[in-house]
């Protein structure tokens, strides 16, 4: 098992470990924040036929070279065509016909000339200018070509794509089935939210933290609870994840203290170490292991750096089994628009909130930065990444910076 590896090393070997779940087909309503498992086509094109953008009159363009406010061009109205409806006449030199938004350029005509811009008298309009010919025509595959590829094989299903199948007439998709993460936290200082406080005990948000941040992937969430530090109890509930998740994260008991058994219980359970720490502050304790084709991934017990192996870590895992293209944090460059003091002689990863000024990506700094600070991370969206060796950091001085939160996959 390998010790003490970079981030890049620990995302890759995680990453490696498991392809996408199982596939299935959905409607659209079920499909936004689904990951299409085959490429798409669309079977018609977009718009289907010619079509008018707006309320007004079709007619021949050619017929108004000559008009003008004196002399205008003069076309009689020999039918109407309201919005869902298909013209039953041919448009010819001298004739025209009203049509509503969307309707069918009529046969003949080769423009549309708006609603208010003409005068109307009982069945004739009066044109006083003259017009192009394909002027407010929305020609038939304008928007969309059949037989295009609409959307790839591990596209992420927006509103706006699921806006665009359906207007191809699409009912449904095909997918790759939703990721189950089992998440569980190890302690004996936990206590659920809502518990009465007791001296020596803490709220247990990793669990919450992380169940929430499943839901913003489109995963789906398994709770396996908390656990006492025992070796037993602790293997017991990993393997009720393993059976019933795709994917099993934990919190706590992965460091080098006297009750650190995770990875005694991962032993019990017969799991293959893939690494164990990884050299980055906060949430060096991390470990990944696998049983059976499943992966487990341990994460620190303080709530930031939990947080935080969990974006970097089991994210990419998490987003790999979904079917992703893009499973790791983007990485961007950033000007600081406040300094950090101290000195970074290992790698580190300090919390910002992303802010766009004059075009320019700019951070500053969320607050304190300590492993088990957790009002740091709520406006949290990028991560100021320090290489190890580096001093003090200054205002005005560019970064580099990984988005996470918020931002993630959106950049």
């Amino acid at each position: 098992m390998r010790t003490n590896i970079s981030l890049e090393e620990a995302q890759g070997l995680v990453m490696a470990l498991g392809g996408p779940v199982g596939q299935d087909w959905v409607t659209l309503t079920e499909a936004v924040g689904r990951v299409l498992s085959q490429d798409v086509q669309a079977g018609i094109d977009l718009p289907p036929f010619d079509k008018s953008p707006l309320d007004g009159y079709a007619l021949q363009a050619g017929r108004t070279k000559e008009a003008s406010a004196a002399t205008p061009a003069r076309f009689e109205v020999i039918e109407q065509v309201r919005a869902g409806g298909v013209p039953t006449q041919m448009v010819g030199p001298g004739t025209t016909i009203k049509v509503m938004t969307g309707v069918p350029i009529p046969n003949g005509a080769d423009t549309i000339i708006k609603y208010e811009d003409v005068r109307r008298e009982a069945d004739t309009v009066s044109i006083f200018g003259p017009l192009s010919p394909g002027s407010n025509v929305i020609r038939a595959g304008e928007d969309v070509v059949r037989g295009e590829t609409l959307a790839r094989r591990g596209t992420l299903i927006t509103s706006s794509l699921v806006g665009l199948f359906a207007a191809v007439g699409l009912a449904g998709v095909p997918v790759f089935d939703k990721v189950k993460v089992a998440i569980l936290s190890t302690g004996d200082e936990l206590l659920a939210p809502g518990e009465k406080p007791q001296p020596g005990k803490i709220y247990n948000s990793n669990l919450h933290s992380l169940l929430a941040l499943c839901l913003e992937l489109g995963a789906q969430p398994v709770s396996l609870g908390f656990v006492p530090d025992e070796r037993g109890a602790i293997a017991e509930r990993i393997g009720q994840g393993l059976a019933a998740a795709d994917i099993v994260v934990t919190t706590g008991g992965v460091s080098v203290g006297d009750y650190d058994l995770v990875p005694d219980a991962l032993g019990e359970l017969g799991a293959t170490g893939i690494f164990r720490q990884i050299d980055l502050k906060p949430g060096s304790p991390v470990l990944a292991s696998e049983i059976a084709g499943k992966t487990i991934i341990g994460l620190s017990g303080n709530p930031a750096a939990a947080i935080i192996g969990f974006e970097l870590i089991a994210i990419p895992a998490i987003r790999q089994l979904m079917g992703l293209e893009k499973c790791l944090p983007q990485k961007i460059q950033a000007v600081l628009l406040d300094g950090f003091a101290k000195a970074s002689p290992q790698r580190r990863l300090l919390r910002g909130e992303l802010e766009i000024t004059g075009g320019k990506s700019m951070v500053k700094f969320t607050g304190e930065q300590s492993n088990g600070v957790l009002k740091s991370m709520v406006s949290c969206n990028v991560l100021v990444d320090v290489p190890a060796g580096s001093g003090p950091l200054k205002a005005g001085q560019e970064v580099s910076a990984l988005l996470v939160g918020n931002l993630r996959g959106f950049m």
